[in-house]
């Protein structure tokens, strides 16, 4: 696995400082494999990108979008980045900050369901 670079390392640690609190909400139900037993990690890189939270066992990616998002380059660039993300064999649910934080339950039940799905056979 190639190693990532020294610069990619210190953004992922500064994001892991500086998480929107929709990012922290989430945080606290997939930590410690609380959920479903699965170990997730925040913002840690993959390949060129740093996913907000990571589940490598089931190469399922979690990502938390706000409003910048919704720009037509910022839009480009996910898009761009999903594409790559998939053909590493990864599946990505996008929620929006404000589903994060009114819907909670909800956005757990779709990242519930996503791990379900992608469970590795035994």
């Amino acid at each position: 696995m190639k190693r990532q670079s020294p610069k990619q390392t210190a953004f992922a640690r500064q994001l892991r400082r500086n998480q929107t609190e929709a990012e922290k909400t989430l945080w606290k139900y997939l930590r410690s494999k609380q959920f479903n037993d699965t170990k997730f990690r925040r913002q840690h890189p993959v390949g060129p990108y740093i996913a907000d939270f990571a589940c490598i066992e089931n190469k399922l990616i979690v990502e938390v979008d706000g409003g910048q998002h919704n720009e037509q380059q910022n839009s480009s660039h996910d898009m761009k980045r999903t594409e790559w993300l998939k053909d590493q064999g990864y599946q990505i649910l996008r929620f929006w900050n404000n589903d994060v934080l009114t819907n909670t339950d909800g956005v757990r039940e779709k990242i519930w369901g996503a791990l379900n799905e992608n469970s590795p056979s035994l």
